[in-house]
């Protein structure tokens, strides 16, 4: 019997993880939201909504263990981020803190957390939200970091996993016009990242969604370890 996906979705209240929580649930998944901001749109909003400062260990634990308690997560979309804009000469301690934190602290902690059900139920999958910046982003040197080892953690993960049924993938969104990369991105900058997409056009969360739960559909059970650069060709330039 195939599994029903009850997936835990980091940052679902808007952006890209909205795209996501209203892809899956129009997909027939049960959708847990964990996000500092309440949803605004009424498809997330009818989903179970769990308000957490993911960049607090302690607050994320708690909520991680709750969700355990009162559902059989099997998949994690671990979404939730920041892109602690600045360059190498304007990075803080807070603001790497809190990019550390974010991006690699709170896959670890939910997958701590959720892997134990997982690997009893001999089925599970996790995606990572990383992002075309593991290549490489100007101004952006905490972002495109922990961007980075969100794809360490995928490999890792996918090798240590794979045999209790797990899979583990990452996507690499380029740009996606969301009120977050505008807020950001200056247009001037923004219009340039664009360009850099050779089909011609900026990405939507849809886009992003599609692909994240191609990877979490029970039936893709041989794809592992992988990253999906959904970024309309950017990632094949040079300078972004």
């Amino acid at each position: 019997m195939t599994p029903k996906l009850v997936a835990v979705v980091t940052g679902g209240s808007n952006g890209i993880g909205e795209g996501i929580v209203k892809h899956f649930v129009a997909a027939g998944a049960t959708v847990i939201n964990v996000d500092v901001a309440k949803p605004a749109d009424a498809v997330v909003a009818a989903c179970p909504f769990y308000e957490v400062n993911l960049a607090d260990a302690g607050a994320t634990r708690e909520a991680a263990a709750r969700i355990a308690r009162d559902f059989e997560v099997n998949c994690i979309v671990n979404n939730a981020g920041t892109p602690t804009p600045g360059f190498l000469e304007d990075v803080t301690d807070e603001a790497f803190d809190l990019g550390v934190n974010l991006t690699m602290r709170t896959p670890v902690i939910l997958s701590q957390a959720f892997v134990p059900g997982m690997k009893a139920r001999r089925f599970g999958r996790i995606v990572n939200i990383s992002s075309r910046a593991l290549l490489g982003k100007k101004a952006r040197t905490i972002y495109s970091a922990t961007k980075a080892a969100m794809v360490g953690l995928t490999r890792t993960w996918a090798m240590e996993l794979g045999p209790h049924g797990i899979t583990v993938n990452a996507i690499a969104p380029g740009p996606v016009l969301t009120e977050l990369f505008k807020k950001n991105n200056p247009p001037e900058i923004a219009a340039k990242l664009v360009e850099h997409a050779i089909v011609g056009r900026a990405g939507t969360p849809e886009d992003i969604a599609r692909a994240v739960h191609f990877l979490a559909d029970p039936a893709n059970g041989y794809i592992t370890g992988q990253v999906l650069h959904v970024c309309g060709g950017s990632s094949l330039t040079l300078n972004w």
